[in-house]
């Protein structure tokens, strides 16, 4: 009988398994490197002696294997059930960040791990669960990516203040085998309820071809999705890398630096809820091009920030922008290149993402390197990329209509039966 049940019942099991996927992003890598790597940097140089710089080479190695690896998972992901994918990935993810807790002198282990955390990086995330949650929804698929994105906003604020408490209270080793064992949280809910929706035995309809990747890269749509993408991405990590640096050089106390930092997080459960809501409802694009400003008016705000509030106001239009168009892109890539290919080509827009948010901060870096502050005016550049996705969402085409979002032909044998 539950089978029966549409989107519009919360006992419909497409919730559950959002449910689940949600909790299994929110102890991922998304959540769990990003947010904690730069807790490590002074344990590891007060340890070792190693340079600021070569333990960030590090965070810097796993992005760009995330980059060259998420194409690969997806393909991996549209071609088998995602258990396949997501169980041996937090496997490797988690006993990868466990052994961090065995480094010696040598910086070689520290980056081979971490090129290891990059290749099953997708695999633990949102690229993989949104594959299994995509099969289950058609009108409610906006609320219902947000739901699972909404698991990466929550881990971001919680997962720094546990591994930073563990490694207060008992060493960086410590904390390292304790954001491991976290990992391993999603494998019980993952074995239990995240799979892709059964399909009807009784199909009249020949399904289409298979997309030829060739063809993605020919289409207009795909670019109009992938440069966005890289350029939003660009903008918004550069200011994030650097705001606690950017608020207390210019004489903001820390505590109102670490609190614009969890504001960042809070904002992006907020934005990524209420986008979801609006893609359901409005042209996609148009939700998109409106976030983009809003996490350039951030970056605007922070340029002039000198006070902890100004700090904190910029955090949050940022938090709010950069977490809605996280959204905004898996649903586009379903309306526009349906359900057979999805997983790989929002792989490849994750490479779009990964090579924007490893040169952004990077150039920031440079700039205060050469003005030594961080300048307004230098600022304020850094929301022009964002300024230009925007814009670029303007000349997205409107949406074909969309065969798949019919009622499932199970949903149609009930109603007809």
């Amino acid at each position: 009988m539950r089978n029966h049940l549409t989107e519009q019942s919360l006992r419909y099991e497409g919730w559950r398994v959002t449910l689940a996927a949600s909790i299994g992003v929110m102890v991922s890598f998304a959540a769990i490197v990003p947010y904690t790597f730069s807790l490590f940097i002074g344990p590891l140089h007060a340890a070792f002696g190693w340079k600021v710089e070569a333990i960030s080479r590090g965070f810097a190695i796993t992005a760009i294997t995330v980059a060259f690896c998420s194409p690969w998972i997806g393909h991996l992901l549209d071609r088998r059930p995602p258990r396949h994918i997501i169980l041996p990935s937090i496997l490797v993810f988690s006993a990868a960040m466990m052994s961090l807790a065995l480094l010696r002198g040598g910086i070689a282990q520290f980056y081979a791990t971490y090129f290891v955390l990059g290749v099953v990086a997708n695999g633990t995330a949102q690229l993989a669960y949104s594959r299994a949650v995509l099969s289950w929804f058609d009108r409610r698929r906006g609320i219902a990516f947000a739901l699972v994105l909404c698991g990466n906003a929550v881990g971001a604020v919680l997962m720094p203040l546990v591994a930073q408490a563990v490694i207060g209270s008992r060493g960086w080793r410590s904390g390292y085998v304790a954001l491991g064992a976290i990992g391993l949280l999603g494998l019980v809910l993952t074995a239990a309820l995240v799979r892709n929706r059964p399909e009807p035995t009784m199909l009249t309809v020949q399904p289409p071809a298979p997309l030829r990747l060739r063809s993605v890269a020919g289409r207009p749509a795909f670019w109009l999705i992938a440069v966005p993408v890289l350029l939003a991405a660009f903008s918004a990590n550069a200011v994030i890398a650097h705001l606690a640096a950017l608020l207390t050089s210019r004489g903001v106390p820390g505590k109102d630096a670490a609190l614009a930092l969890s504001v960042l997080g809070l904002a992006g459960i907020v934005g990524r809820l209420s986008t979801g809501f609006l893609l359901d409802r409005i042209f996609a694009p148009f939700v998109s091009a409106a976030v983009m400003l809003i996490a350039a008016a951030g970056v605007a705000v922070l340029g002039y920030a000198s006070t902890g509030w100004a700090g904190i106001l910029g955090a949050l239009l940022i938090g709010f922008g950069a977490g809605s168009e996280s959204d905004v892109v898996p649903y586009v890539v379903a309306k526009v290149f349906g359900k057979q290919r999805f997983a790989t080509i929002y792989g490849l827009t994750w490479t779009a993402y990964a090579l924007g948010a490893a040169f952004g901060p990077v150039l920031m870096g440079r700039a205060f390197d050469r003005h030594h502050a961080y300048a307004a005016a230098t600022v304020l550049l850094f929301a022009v990329p964002s300024v230009a996705a925007a814009l670029l969402q303007l000349l997205f085409p409107p949406f074909k209509p969309d065969a798949q979002a019919a009622p499932h032909p199970s949903d149609v044998l009930v109603n007809v039966g």
